[in-house]
């Protein structure tokens, strides 16, 4: 169980985009309906990139993992053990290096 959140382009502010994203986070764990959440957050100015995973970090203990994009790859033991518990998705990113996306493994 995949779920795609898209928050880099909708021409949020800042501030905006953060909030839609604690707010859905918040939503699927609370529903259940998500394992994995693959942020988009686009390449940019890279600032929404930061604000998102220092939000990430912020959060310490709330996700199982949280692996970068351009981390996201079949030797990194957390995307391999992520990917596992969400069914193997089948995922264009995996092993593309890309710092536009995050991702959030749930508890």
């Amino acid at each position: 169980m995949l779920k795609i959140l898209d928050i880099g382009h909708k021409k949020s502010s800042l501030e905006f985009a953060i909030g839609v994203l604690e707010t859905e986070i918040s939503r699927y764990q609370f529903e259940g309906s998500a394992r994995c959440i693959k942020i988009i957050h686009g390449h940019g100015s890279g600032k929404l990139r930061e604000a998102v995973r220092a939000w990430c970090c912020e959060q310490e203990g709330r996700f199982r993992a949280v692996v970068f994009g351009e981390d996201y790859d079949i030797f990194h033991k957390e995307t391999s053990d992520m990917r596992a518990d969400c069914g193997n998705p089948h995922d264009l990113d995996l092993g593309r290096k890309n710092r536009a996306v995050t991702y959030l493994w749930l508890w």
